[in-house]
């Protein structure tokens, strides 16, 4: 059987909000592929159980209700506000109007949730980064400044950002948001100390 990355669907008639979200996931987990759809007759039409999750605008859950309750556990709908009384009831809700580090923190309790039967992620098998990288991501992660980490880890600034730059080189990022996703799945920093 071919090894596939995982897909996932975003089903938004908001173009705009629909690829900025793709573009978050995209650089949290590089391996996944992601595609947009502008309305649920895109995404009938391109065969929709093959989706590990469908991220999908409020109003298209309600005019598809039958299909999405089918399929509840891989829909999470995309709403504008963190009030649960604005949420839809049996489904994950995920607010899109965040700052980009807290929608990344949001998808990450999203997936611990989703995945509460199993236990915090162990450490990547192959191990990509060194100790004293992956001491200074995890403090990248909950919010210290290079000095700051480079007086927590008594070491010098440039050092401080050298591994920086090393660590986003490895793991092919850009953003702090992407970090943060890759230390919490890897099992390197607690989601709940960011």
């Amino acid at each position: 059987m071919e090894n596939r990355p995982p897909q996932v669907a975003i089903v938004d008639s908001n173009t705009l909000a629909a690829i900025g979200l793709r573009q978050v996931l995209q650089a949290a987990v590089p391996v996944m592929q992601v595609d947009v759809f502008g309305s649920f007759a895109e995404l009938e039409a391109n065969h929709p159980e093959c989706y590990a999750h469908y991220f999908v605008a409020m109003n298209l859950v309600l005019e598809n209700r039958s299909f999405f309750l089918e399929y509840r556990r891989k829909t999470i709908v995309l709403t504008t506000s963190t009030d649960p009384n604005a949420q839809l009831k049996d489904f994950h809700s995920l607010c899109i109007n965040q700052p980009e580090s807290q929608l990344a923190k949001s998808l990450l309790m999203l997936q611990q949730r989703g995945h509460a039967q199993q236990h915090r992620p162990q450490p990547a098998a192959a191990k990509v980064l060194s100790d004293r990288e992956i001491e200074v991501l995890s403090l990248i992660v909950q919010g210290l400044i290079n000095k700051e980490i480079a007086d927590r880890l008594n070491i010098g600034l440039t050092t401080v950002i050298t591994h920086r730059k090393n660590i986003m080189e490895k793991l092919g990022v850009r953003s702090v948001s992407a970090l943060t996703i890759y230390a919490v799945m890897n099992g390197y920093v607690d989601i709940n100390s960011i």
